[in-house]
This record gives C-alpha cells, structure tokens and sequence, in this order.
C-alpha cells in the first residue's frame, strides 16, 4: 500500500513539532502571494480560491490573505552557502508525509485557520524524488478531498518536464526559485547548482501555459495549468550583484519567461562563512523595498530597466523612490501639463498611481483640473505638485534643480517654499494641496 493510500492515527504532539521546525523553515521564502487565482468551487469541496485571497500577504485588490506556509522536508542534499538548511548546517531535522500534509492542510481550513497551501521543500534523494511527493500533496487534496483552495507548489530544480505538468493541473501557481540573480554569485555560493537546472523547468510551465491558452480557445474544457502563473524569488546582498544587474535579471525573466512576479529578499546572515556578508551586516530593508518599487514602475508604469538605473549609477537611491529618483535625473521633461500631458508621461509623475492616471485622463475631458480635483482622485499633491502644471505654468521649476529640490521634498520645507511665489499662480495661492 503506497504512502497516500495509508490512514495513521496522527500524533498530535509529532505533528506539533515538525509544524514549529517546517514552518520556521518556510519564513525565509517571500514568494507567496496569490494574485490571479482563479479554480472555482464547482463539485461542492472545500474551498475557493477565486472568492478569498491567501497567506498573510495582499492580493492585487487589496484583501489580507492566509496559507499553510510548511515545507515538506529541512533535509536537502545541497550545501548552499546562504540557506538555513543545507546539509552542513547543524539544525534540527524533520518531515512531513504526504498525508500529515493533505491532514493539517484540511483540518487548518475546516477552522478557518488558513484558505490554502504553499508548500516547498528541501531536496532529499534527488529533485524527482522530492517534487513527486509535492505533487501528491495537491493531487491527493484535488482528487480525494476536493480542495478548491489556493495551493501554491515550489518546483524542484531539476524535476522533469512530466511531473512539471502534473503539479500544474494540481497547482495554481508555480515558483522556482532562483535564488542568486547571477550564475557567477551562484557558482560561488552554491558550486552544486546552476541557473540552467531553475530555468529548463521555467521554459518549460512558460510554453504549457501558452499552449493551455490557446486550446482554452478551442476547447471549453481544457484543464486548468497553473492559472495564477508562476513566480520567482533571488537573494539580496548574499553575493556582489548591485542593483542594476538584480533589475535586469528580472526585468529578463519579465519579458522572456511571462512571470507574474519576481520576490526580493533580502539576505540575513546565518553563518560565518567568508563567501558572505559578516553576521549583523544585514540587507537595510530599505534597499529590498526600492527594489519591489522598481519592479512596480517596470510592471506598471511603462518603464524599461535601463531608465530606472544605469551601469554608472548602477544603486538605487535610499533617500527617494525609484520614480521620483528618475523624475530629478529627468527634471528638463517637467513640469507635465494635467490637462493635455498623454497617460505614459501622467504616470510618469511622483504621486499619482496608476489608478490615478487613468482617472485624469477621463476627467479631464469634461473640465479643466485643480489641484483640488487631482486631491479628491487620489493623487498626493505634496509630492505630484512639484513636476505638474495645471493651469500652463509651474514656478517652482523655475528656481529649482534636481539637488535642491530633492532636498526640500526629503526635508518638506514647505513653510520656506511658499513665501516667493505667495503672489503668483492659483498653484501656490490655493493651500488646500499643503498637507
């Protein structure tokens, strides 16, 4: 009898334990979100992923998630310079079976403790060994339990073309890890892996979800395959990478791979080997929060990698956001006219969001905008008010360069900016923008 047919009774306080290990394991992998799922509940099971979000994170609308964030195993053959559990590593061992998985999965559900899975795993044996068993996890949940939650499957570099597909008819998302941005940080850190083994399986789930789309459009029943996509994670400050060459990897993987997202996460020191980063130099959570920025402005806003940094500049300023950072490098294409500016350079403001922008290109067709109007679609007038004109002119840029007005945006010396020009436009004269 294989281990999925087998009913145990469960030992709570064994269960308990390996909970604590593979669920702190689990923590230092970001890439769980839950974004685009869409399996409904159709065949009365359990669950919905379409109806709820996931884990403790955000969907796209903006609704708190939860998920059973485990691994199935801490063991692993690798020996991965910057991970908590390779197999040099003196930590406390343990595993699930596939079953105590598919049990505390259900049981946390039914108490409405979670709405789905994610579920990785250190690679024991070998990568099939060890994605077949993830596999069975999502299989046994679908097939025998009806789960329609979310389940999220970390692949396996390695795995096969053939468990690949099947984890993605179980699965509504799929991530591979890349872990270090560079093959060359990779080969230093861990000389056992390569960028090749990740990207094969990438390529691969990339080619079965175009194929799946386009007999969606023949066949109404096509299965699902991962209908939330797939997903990547690299390490920052493990190695030497800088910025640029973190954004252009992803920006690589955006454009050749149709990810849904790329995770950043920022290196914390875990031991004292010389190939990394001393104990207590921890990644400022700063510079991984300007790199999720600057993957926004690249997903969102229309901006191409060699805008946001450049090979000279090759660091993304810690003092400013990605994009009010290009808006001073960039200060000769300010101020942007409201009312007749097209929507790419509208976006291109600090403080309006994409929401925003797309609100003042429909309302600008019935009335000239205010700055009042701009406050009441959602645009933060103290930064936007800057590098915009809504009535033909903007005094500030007049006496202002990238420098100075950096400084007075990072010190809002507003009180001192508005006494010159008190006098001029209804852009100063109105203060109901000073916030």
């Amino acid at each position: 009898m294989s281990e999925s047919t087998k009913t145990h009774p469960l030992n709570y306080d064994k269960i308990k334990e390996k909970l604590e290990i593979l669920a702190d394991a689990a923590k230092y992998d970001v890439s769980c979100s839950s974004s685009g799922g869409n399996r409904k509940n159709t065949n009365k099971g359990l669950g919905d992923s379409s109806a709820t979000g996931i884990c403790h994170t955000y969907t796209e609308d903006g609704r708190c998630v939860s998920l059973l964030k485990i691994l199935l195993t801490n063991f692993c053959i690798y020996d991965c310079a910057y991970c908590v559990t390779r197999k040099s590593n003196d930590i406390k061992r343990s595993a699930f079976t596939v079953d105590e998985v598919v049990d505390l999965t259900i049981n946390f559900y039914r108490r409405n403790y979670i709405e789905g899975l994610f579920l990785s795993s250190g690679i024991f044996k070998n990568a099939d060994y060890t994605m077949e068993r993830l596999v069975r996890v999502a299989k046994k949940l679908r097939l025998e339990h009806k789960f329609n939650g979310y389940i999220h499957l970390k692949s396996i570099p390695g795995a096969s073309d053939e468990l690949m597909r099947e984890a993605g008819l179980y699965a509504d998302r799929l991530s591979m890890n890349l872990e270090i941005p560079t093959e060359s940080g990779l080969k230093l850190l861990a000389p056992d892996k390569t960028h090749q083994q990740m990207i094969k399986p990438m390529g691969f789930v990339k080619n079965e979800l175009i194929q799946y789309q386009e007999e969606k459009k023949k066949y109404r029943h096509t299965p699902k395959f991962a209908p939330a996509g797939q997903s990547t994670q690299v390490i920052v400050g493990a190695s030497k990478e800088n910025d640029y060459q973190i954004i252009q990897v992803a920006d690589h993987f955006y454009n050749n791979f149709n990810l849904k997202r790329v995770y950043y996460s920022g290196y914390v020191p875990i031991s004292n080997d010389t190939r990394l980063p001393a104990i207590g130099a921890q990644v400022p959570v700063v510079r991984e929060n300007r790199l999720y920025q600057a993957d926004w402005l690249m997903r969102f806003y229309g901006f191409k990698a060699n805008e946001i940094l450049e090979k000279e500049n090759p660091f993304l300023d810690l003092e400013v956001d990605p994009k009010m950072g290009w808006a001073l490098r960039n200060i000769t294409q300010f101020p942007v006219a409201i009312q007749y500016a097209p929507l790419e350079m509208i976006l291109r403001v600090p403080g309006i969001g994409v929401k925003s922008a797309h609100k003042i290109v429909q309302a600008r067709r019935f009335q000239n905008l205010s700055l009042e109007h701009l406050k009441k679609i959602g645009v933060s007038i103290n930064r936007a008010r800057y590098f915009i004109s809504v009535s033909g002119d903007n005094p500030h840029l007049k006496f202002l360069n990238a420098v100075n007005l950096k400084q007075i945006i990072l010190t809002d010396v507003t009180s001192k900016f508005e006494k010159p020009f008190s006098n001029q436009t209804s852009l100063l004269s109105d203060h109901s923008f000073l916030r």
